[in-house]
């Protein structure tokens, strides 16, 4: 079985009225994650998912693939141990 864990990835560029959160949402539930896509104050975009490495693995390939709604011009990323207390995949 494929090791869970948490990703948060801080996503820079144009993301933000672009329907850039619907879009991660969107892959995030393909990929079998929960967690969440929130605007920053700065600009940026912080994505939150639990779940399987190999699909936060995925998701964060697709957010620096080019494919994204807008322009993402960097994302930082973290790893950790999964929480657990997330269900779904909201946008904040």
């Amino acid at each position: 079985m494929d090791e869970q864990t948490r990703l948060t990835a801080w996503v820079r560029g144009r993301v933000q009225g672009v329907g850039f959160r619907w879009w991660v949402r969107s892959r995030a539930l393909e990929l079998g994650l929960a967690g969440s896509a929130s605007n920053l104050a700065d600009g940026r975009v912080e994505v939150i998912a639990e779940g399987a490495r190999t699909a936060c693995d995925d998701l964060l390939a697709l957010l620096r693939g080019g494919g994204t709604p807008g322009m993402v011009t960097g994302v930082a990323e973290r790893w950790s141990e999964p929480r657990g207390d997330l269900n779904g995949f909201i946008e904040r």
